[in-house]
């Protein structure tokens, strides 16, 4: 029997307590991607709901779809770690998995993406008409101009879930918790160009954000700083060659 031919693209979807989320989602995702080469990856950050059984449900339904689960709750980036390092597709799609971004936009990042020069290694979603509090969206405009001013990494959106990049240039990257909210600076960093469209916005139509301002800038301060660190003990070799 023939093996079955890999997917070009992985969508990597984070959850954590999305039982009401998930399905729906997941169900979004495949309509989105119809007639692509996909896979859709959600990893389960040990959600203490249904999360892991109503994904498990809908796998029926939805052939391309694979649920891997953290035995140990550890955060969104080391979620979509674990997925990258699954996938087998050589271009991955990420999406929070509350159901705010839209899976219809995803295809977009990818044509985006591929259609660029060959360096192009990342193209980030940057939410138009966003469906936060007052609060959230000015504690994110001032996260991100601090960020940007400090990294000069030129994104306005880091914070938007959904983004589309190569799968080798992602683990080219130095990992750290929280590494989802730098990954324009890092790619930058590597040597690689990064680039940025409008997306949309949702409500959350269930659950409850897992974030918190006050969390959220206690994080970044040390984060943000390591990124800098990081860019400071940068030396490139210019073009290799063998001979």
């Amino acid at each position: 029997m023939a093996e079955p031919t890999a997917p070009q693209i992985s969508v990597v979807v984070p959850v954590f307590d999305e039982e009401g989320a998930a399905p729906d989602l997941a169900r979004e995702i495949a309509t989105a991607f119809a007639g692509r080469a996909v896979e859709i990856i959600f990893v389960d950050d040990a959600s203490r709901d249904g999360t892991r059984a109503a994904l498990q449900a809908v796998k029926a339904d939805i052939p391309t779809l694979r649920v891997l689960s953290h035995a140990a709750n550890a955060g969104q980036s080391r979620a979509v770690r674990t997925g990258v390092l699954a996938a087998r597709g050589a271009i991955i799609v990420t999406l929070d998995g509350d159901g705010q971004n839209d899976p219809a936009d995803g295809p977009g990042l990818v044509d985006a993406l591929l259609n660029g020069p060959a360096d192009l290694a990342l193209v980030g979603g940057e939410r138009v008409k966003r469906q936060d509090s007052a609060a959230k969206k000015w504690a994110s405009r001032l996260g991100n101009g601090v960020r940007r001013r400090m990294l000069r990494d030129t994104a306005r959106d880091t914070g938007c879930g959904l983004k589309a990049f190569r799968r080798e240039a992602f683990l080219r990257l130095p990992y750290f918790d929280h590494i989802h909210r730098y990954l324009p600076a890092l790619m930058l960093r590597e040597g690689y160009q990064t680039a940025f469209q409008p997306v949309n916005h949702r409500h959350r139509m269930s659950g409850r954000s897992k974030y918190t301002n006050l969390g959220r800038l206690w994080a970044s301060v040390s984060d943000l700083a390591g990124v800098m660190w990081l860019q400071g003990r940068l030396r490139q070799p210019g073009k290799v060659e063998e001979s």
